[in-house]
């Protein structure tokens, strides 16, 4: 779908199409997390008018931009809620050779998003490719400790993504909270925490509320999606969503929620339906 400018200035003014803006800062306020958006799910949106749209939604962030892109958000009073990180999902953390430049590419982008005010930093296991998750948990931790002394000094946090290696990332290592877990247990910094995605976990291991209540203090950050086929969050998947936000509420979580569906409708009637299903 082609959003032109004409298309997302309506949508940010137009009451009858989307409501009123203000109810949803309103309810914002009186929760303990905020909204955001990942920035690929749009890829066929100009970021101007996904900013725009996004804005008139209900979001107060979108996320998984690069450097390049932080300023475009900003100059519409948007926050960048996750940055990109300089890690690839299938080569990660989890090989020793790849230490050297990721170490050195994530201590640079995390000065970065200290001077841009960025809370957090996306990373990546990497796939196994034949390793045990054993010598993986070793060497992500080895590699990541790597890196917090930047991160603790510059306060941004740096999120390990939990993947589905079931459909999606065939292979990818971080595929169970459980393991993610002792990850951040190793690397033992409060600027290393997961990044949970309720899709990718609902696909791998279900027991979403449960994992949420037992293992908050490991988690920074949350994706959604809807399950199966990774849309919208609504009647026609299997996860009861506001149930989840009012557990993850309930933690004290006080970071950003980020939508990471692909839009199958019109994308921001149904990013402003997101943010009503969370706002609890």
């Amino acid at each position: 779908m082609t959003l032109t400018r004409r298309d997302a200035i309506r949508l940010l003014t137009g009451a009858a199409a989307l409501g009123a803006v203000a109810p949803f800062a309103q309810a914002e306020e009186n929760q303990s997390f905020k909204h955001s958006v990942c920035r690929w799910c749009y890829s066929k949106i100009s970021l101007e008018d996904l900013s725009v749209g996004a804005k008139a939604a209900g979001l107060s962030s979108i996320e998984l931009l690069d450097p390049a892109e932080w300023p475009i958000i900003q100059k519409h009073g948007l926050a960048c809620a996750m940055a990109n990180g300089t890690t690839k999902i299938p080569d990660g953390f989890n090989r020793i050779e790849n230490h050297t430049k990721y170490v050195t590419g994530m201590i640079e982008r995390i000065k970065a998003c200290a001077e841009a005010g960025i809370p957090n930093v996306i990373c990546f296991s990497g796939n196994r490719k034949g390793m045990g998750d054993e010598q993986g948990l070793e060497n992500c931790a080895i590699g990541v400790k790597q890196i917090m002394a930047e991160a603790e000094k510059q306060k941004v946090t740096v999120c390990m993504e939990l993947l589905n290696s079931k459909v999606n990332h065939k292979d990818y290592m971080c595929d169970h909270t459980a393991w993610g877990v002792e990850l951040v247990k190793r690397v033992g910094s409060e600027r290393f925490k997961l990044l949970y995605d309720i899709y990718h976990m609902q696909i791998m291991e279900g027991d979403v509320i449960h994992t949420i209540n037992t293992y908050h203090d490991y988690i920074g950050h949350y994706h959604t999606g809807g399950v199966p086929g990774r849309h919208e969050i609504d009647a026609t998947q299997e996860l009861n969503y506001p149930a989840i936000m009012r557990a993850i509420k309930a933690t004290g979580y006080k970071g950003y929620v980020g939508q990471e569906f692909i839009p199958a409708k019109e994308p921001f009637s149904s990013l402003r339906q997101a943010v009503e299903t969370c706002t609890v």
